[in-house]
């Protein structure tokens, strides 16, 4: 496994992996109509670029010569970061990536002391995977995104020790 730290010129990458996961993941969990108008919206190249640009941080777990993960998250305080992304392709589920991905990303800030994030209610893998390295649920939220779609989420939070 190798995880690299992603450039502008790695985000077509990214693209084109977001749609493989949210294709084959998300179809359970919300329509196909708001699954493309939040890829166009928020992992498109050039939704990403923006987001790079405004300060989002971007990883991408390899393995050998397949892309098989990432993660963004970006800073919003001194010492507070918000986990904006983070997908495994589905046949690497269950064999301790995400673990891996999650700890030795977020390992490479050294001022971490709270992690937030947002996981779709319905996601009961993701929401348990992150019961598992610590966060709880902080709050209960809809996210209006544009054309009549919510993200029906929990906002989850991970405080660290110093």
């Amino acid at each position: 496994m190798e995880i690299l730290k992603a450039e502008l010129t790695n985000l077509p990458r990214i693209a084109v992996l977001a749609e493989k996961i949210w294709k084959e993941y998300y179809t359970t969990i919300i329509s196909m109509e708001q699954i493309n108008y939040m890829l166009e919206r928020f992992y498109s190249k050039e939704a990403m670029e923006e987001q790079f640009r405004e300060g989002q941080q971007f990883f991408l777990l390899k393995n050998e010569e397949d892309d098989i993960g990432y993660i963004g998250f970006s800073r919003t305080a001194p010492g507070a970061y918000f986990l904006h992304k983070f997908y495994i392709d589905l046949p690497y589920h269950r064999k301790g990536l995400g673990d891996y991905f999650l700890q030795n990303t977020l390992m490479l800030e050294t001022d971490i002391r709270t992690i937030h994030l947002q996981a779709n209610r319905q996601n009961f893998r993701a929401i348990n995977f992150y019961f598992k390295h610590g966060f709880i649920i902080e709050k209960v939220a809809d996210f209006a995104i544009g054309n009549g779609y919510y993200m029906n989420d929990f906002v989850m939070v991970r405080k660290l020790q110093p």
